[in-house]
Formats: C-alpha cells, structure tokens, sequence
C-alpha cells in the first residue's frame, strides 16, 4: 500500500542547525518532480539542493533525461540494506515500493543534510534511541532472516536512510558525536570484512590521506567498526553531500558506465580550485588499486555542496575485495573514452596521468608515496583494526599491494 503520492523536502543549510521547508516532491507513476517552496526561495540565504539539477527557481522541475528521480533527491532516500529493512518490516517483496515510500519509512537521521516529512509546516524526525548492542543485536537478527521483537524493529529503524548493501546504522556519543557503525554479515566467510575496512582506513590515514576517524569496538562478542559522519558538522549542524552518481546525472541501472574522468569533469566545473580535484581523485584511484578495492562505484565517491561549490568528500567505503588470482579490475574507469582504461593496475594508472592534470612524474611521486606508506604502515594498522593473524597474513598476501598492481611498473622506495 502506498503511503503518499507526494511529501515535502527540509533541509538544513549551512551554519543553521534546524532544518526549513525547502519544497515539495510528487510521485505520477515512476517519474518524482520537484518544486521550490516559495517561502525557501524567498529566503536570502536559501541554496539550490543541486544546481546542475534543482537550480534555485521557481516551477516544478523534473529529473534529467533518463532519470526517474532527482540525483540529490535519490541521495538522500535509503539503499540496498535499508531499504531491505523496509521492506521486511511493510511485509512486501524487494523493490516493489514507489520511492516517496522509501523516503518516508525510513529514518530522519539519513546521508547529508536532506529529509523527507509529511507535513509542510512542522518537523517531526523519524528516530528513536538505541545503544549500539540493541542496533547490533536488530541488525544480526535480520541479517540472518530472523524476526524482530517490536523494540528492535523499531532500533533498525536507524539503518535505514543509509546506503550501502551491508548491516549498519547510526550511533550517536553522549558528548553528540554520530558515528556509522558496520556490522559484521553472515555473508563474510573468507576474512573479516569489519576489520580489513578498519585496516584500509587507517592505512590511507597513515599514508596521509583524508579519512574520517574510525574506531573498532567490541558488541555482543564481535567488532564493529565506527566511522564517524562526516555529513554532520559536530555542533547540530548537516552539510549537503552529493553522490557522485549524481553529478554524473545517470540512473542506478546505468551506474556501471559512469567514469572517475565524467565526475572528475563535474568537480572541476564547481571546484573552488579546479587544479584540485584531479590530483586528488589520483590519488584516491591508486590507493583502490593497492588495497584492492573495486567497489569504487560512483555511489562510494561523493562531495560537498555548499550552494555554490563541489569538494570532495573524505574517502569512505574502503574495503578490500575478493580476489583469487591477478585479473582484477576497478568498478569504474579511470581513463577517458568509451574503452577507458579501468584495470587495477600502477602503469595503466601512470599513462592516464594527464587526464589529471598531473605529469608523469607527479603520477609516479603519488603512487610511490602512497606504496610507501602502505608498506611502512601495515603492521600498526593491522594492529589498530584488531585483525587476526589469519586475516592479515591473506590480506597482504593477496588484497593489499598485490603484485598485479607492479606489473611494468618498478616504484621508487622512498
């Protein structure tokens, strides 16, 4: 049973910790339009949810072609997990809700600094208390295709606005921090996927590059891994974050065929600096290459909007993939042109240099710093992620530095 056919956008903008009524949204069929309220528009400090798509003016807008749905309006709806929660808990088979009702079964508490609500004129959010044992136990319980008592159905409630296949939800500190906590899945049978992502986090923060802070703890007898949002600003406060699926303005079903070089593009259209955005997206490809992470869909990469400019956000999503032998390839390409290079490799990496705005040799100082300090850095960050000896052993064996990566290419130990 559908729940509406239309609901109302509130967002916070920034240095504001109380959300306001940015517009109303309307389902007919598949298609969601959009429409400022007047009352936003009118406001001096009000700002677009995304220029490219939802420019700040009057009218209903409808989404791109070949979109359904606004990018920035999907960012802020629940995914994979979350909307199997949803699901689970409305009775109905997967993906057979219109989008208006996953906005509004899920929780207030969602990616960025977007909600959804029923009512135009007052905010009510969506969220109830839990500690992170009631979160784990509810998140174990569902993850395993068991029931729910009525007071863990209701803390599940925090996963889902988020994205992401895998069991999360959101915790927050008695001092305000909120973190996004990972479970473990009973889907995890060759190493400990709570762990190898605590490793690469702390691994790329080591090699000195931007991640948020992360933190394994124990509950119910097994690690979790906390990562503290970095869509919240700390004082009550959420920052508008686009996905890049979004800034390439291309449906989920199409994901696949998005490239780092087609959001690249975007960053540097609304770039404060547009000499930025490419050394850095280097960067953040070349350290995907060395940990073997190839779940660098264009949902794991997203960047802050502040009305006006796009910056990349800190990296999350770092977790090593499966991998059996040397053929490994990154989700999206990383170089130009309908057969865009996008094998896990440091030389076909290094001949996309320019496309970067960096020379060869810039290419090469990156990717031999970042080799480096993996290399430097493993123990400790093996330590701090409380792997197993097992675990770390199959990780640099195969997942971290493998040596598919240095095929034609010889770093330069520094």
């Amino acid at each position: 049973m559908t729940i509406s056919d239309e609901l109302y956008v509130w967002t916070w903008l920034p240095g504001h910790t109380e959300p306001v009524l940015a517009g109303r949204v309307n389902q007919a069929g598949p298609l969601v339009t959009f429409i400022y309220a007047l009352r936003y528009r009118s406001r001096p400090d009000a700002i677009s949810l995304f220029a490219p798509e939802l420019p700040l003016r009057p009218g209903v807008q409808e989404p791109a072609d070949g979109l359904r749905i606004a990018g920035v309006l999907r960012d802020g709806s629940p995914d994979r997990w979350g909307r199997g929660v949803i699901e689970r808990r409305r009775g109905v088979v997967p993906n057979s809700l219109s989008e208006i009702d996953y906005m509004l079964s899920s929780s207030s508490n969602r990616f960025g600094a977007l909600d959804f609500q029923v009512d135009r004129e007052s905010y009510t959010p969506r969220d109830e208390s839990a500690t992170l044992d009631e979160l784990h136990r509810a998140a174990m319980i569902l993850d395993e295709g068991g029931e729910l008592s009525s007071a863990l159905d209701v803390a599940l409630l925090h996963g889902t606005s988020l994205g992401g296949a895998r069991p999360k939800a959101t915790l927050t500190d008695d001092d305000g921090t909120e973190w996004l906590a990972k479970f473990s899945s009973s889907d995890d049978r060759t190493f400990s996927v709570v762990n190898a992502e605590a490793a690469m986090l702390a691994l790329a923060r080591m090699a000195g590059m931007n991640v948020p802070d992360s933190k394994v703890v124990s509950s119910l007898g097994k690690d979790v891994l906390l990562v503290e949002r970095f869509d919240r600003d700390g004082a009550g406060g959420r920052r508008h974050v686009v996905s890049g699926l979004t800034m390439a303005q291309t449906d989920e079903m199409y994901a696949r065929y998005v490239s780092y070089p087609q959001i690249l593009d975007v960053l540097r259209l609304y770039a404060k600096d547009a000499t930025l955005p490419g050394p850095e997206l280097f960067r953040r490809i070349a350290l995907n290459i060395a940990i073997s992470n190839n779940d660098d869909h264009a949902r794991n990469h997203a960047a802050f909007w502040d009305g006006t400019h796009l910056e990349l956000t800190p990296l999350y999503d770092l977790a090593p993939g499966q991998r059996s032998g040397d053929t490994f390839t990154q989700a999206m390409p990383y170089g130009r042109g309908e057969r865009g290079a996008k094998v896990s490799n440091f030389a076909a990496l290094l001949r996309e240099s320019e496309t970067y705005g960096l020379s060869a040799a810039d290419g090469r100082e990156i990717i031999d710093c970042l080799v480096s300090g993996i290399r430097e850095n493993w123990d400790a960050a093996a330590e701090v992620a409380r792997l197993t000896a097992a675990d770390k052993k199959k990780l640099r064996d195969r997942q971290v530095l493998p040596r598919a990566a240095f095929f034609d290419y010889e770093p330069k130990l520094l």
